[in-house]
């Protein structure tokens, strides 16, 4: 899976919540121009924690939004870091939870994240959440190089 272009995509469909936000998306993915991973299942994770990290936008500070990727021989790490309204140790424990909503001020079903954690689970890898009130989140996937969820 290109990375790259699977990026490009989910940016056009988050454009306008971007705009709307005056928030700003930095993507630092060179280092890992291809992924082995199902494409639908990529799609989901990177546009689930994408969205959510424009969604959760601190009040007054607009949403800066970067996408990180790095690569060793036995490994793949993605991580999306926000400086949106973060999470406490109680919350971050919470997260990954089916129909689990810690914010009440955005829509959402409460499935997205516990989906992500399937999906990467599944695939050999595992997330994780590095999160601090007022500071913001960093989303930590890490996959098996070579991982094939599908």
């Amino acid at each position: 899976m290109d990375l790259a272009a699977l990026v490009a995509e989910i940016r056009i469909d988050l454009a306008a919540s971007l705009i709307a936000a005056d928030g700003c998306l930095t993507l630092d993915i060179t280092t890992c121009p291809s992924i082995s991973f199902a494409p639908q299942n990529l799609r989901s994770i990177v546009y689930n924690l994408l969205s959510n990290a424009i969604k959760y936008q601190r009040p007054g500070c607009p949403p800066e939004v970067r996408l990180h990727c790095r690569s060793t021989k036995s490994t793949i790490v993605l991580e999306v870091q926000d400086n949106g309204l973060g999470l406490n140790e109680v919350q971050q424990g919470q997260l990954f939870g089916l129909f689990r909503r810690l914010h009440d001020h955005v829509d959402g079903s409460g499935i997205g994240l516990y989906m992500v954690k399937r999906m990467v689970e599944n695939a050999g890898g595992n997330i994780a959440v590095r999160s601090e009130i007022g500071v913001g989140s960093t989303f930590i996937i890490t996959l098996p190089a070579g991982a094939t969820a599908e």
